[in-house]
């Protein structure tokens, strides 16, 4: 196994979710060579060109990873290994971070976007529940509903998919009173610090105003559960620096990268 390739452990947990080998004019190559391919690609950020050759044809690879990016199946494998996850009692429900990361496009990328952001829902174990892609001007607390709401885990035993975990954490970035009203009616607690300009007038309000009796430093420090899972991520040179011009490839970049995070642990 070539260094960083996908272990016996982690294939055999990742193969019974890929669409099956069999495409238009004849026979894919080996998921796994090609699945391998596509990580060492995002761990190291190389030109598709440059994939060593052991991996097949580069051409190969990234017209898999571009198919998979763009009709969802990247989205799909995510969810089905985090079902196994929650199956296994692997998945820590009690606190999930938000926080978000900004990328920057590389020249290789020329066409796109400067600046890219990473909006994620991270839980205990420091691995990404949910993932959305915006410009990088984009504030966070626009983007916190959003990011929740993509939380999907399907439940392989029967039952609707849990979305809601016990718990919220974000810095005082995501404190607004849509949040907490969204958090509110989903009956999800929270702890996000207020910013002192918000304070004095929801201080007032008590409970009516969506402001916690108290807050919370002991669940708080807990944040930085979030941030080590945007650091885990981040080591992936390709979702560190954006090579992809197209949105959607580069979504399904930094999905595998998550992907692969859930299949090490």
């Amino acid at each position: 196994m070539a260094r960083g390739g996908l272990t016996n452990r982690e294939w055999s947990l990742l193969e019974p979710h890929l669409p099956p080998l069999g495409g238009r004019g004849g026979r894919w190559n080996d998921h796994r060579i090609v699945v391998n391919g596509n990580l060492f690609r995002v761990r190291t950020g190389i030109p598709w060109r440059d994939l060593p050759k052991r991996y097949g044809s580069w051409k190969t690879v990234y017209e898999r990873h571009r198919h998979w990016s763009a009709d969802g199946t990247r989205d799909r494998i995510l969810q089905a290994v985090q079902a196994d996850a929650d199956l296994a009692g692997r998945i820590d429900w009690s606190m999930v971070g938000v926080d978000s990361t900004s990328c920057r496009a590389h020249q290789h990328s020329a066409g796109a976007r400067k600046t890219r952001k990473i909006h994620l829902a991270g839980e205990g174990g420091c691995r990404p529940m949910a993932l959305l892609l915006t410009p990088g001007q984009w504030g966070d607390a626009p983007q916190m509903g959003e990011v929740l709401s993509r939380i999907r885990v399907p439940r392989p035993l029967g039952g609707r998919p849990r979305t809601r975990p016990d718990h919220v954490s974000g810095d005082e970035a995501y404190s607004s009173r849509r949040n907490r009203r969204y958090l509110r009616r989903r009956h999800i607690r929270h702890t996000i610090p207020e910013p002192k300009d918000q304070r004095p007038n929801r201080r007032p309000k008590g409970r009516e105003g969506g402001r916690p009796t108290g807050f919370e430093h002991d669940r708080y420090r807990r944040r930085n559960e979030v941030e080590r899972t945007i650091n885990r991520l981040r080591t992936s040179h390709a979702v560190a620096t954006r090579y992809d011009k197209r949105a959607y490839v580069f979504h399904g970049t930094v999905t595998a990268a998550a992907i692969r995070l859930w299949l090490r642990q």
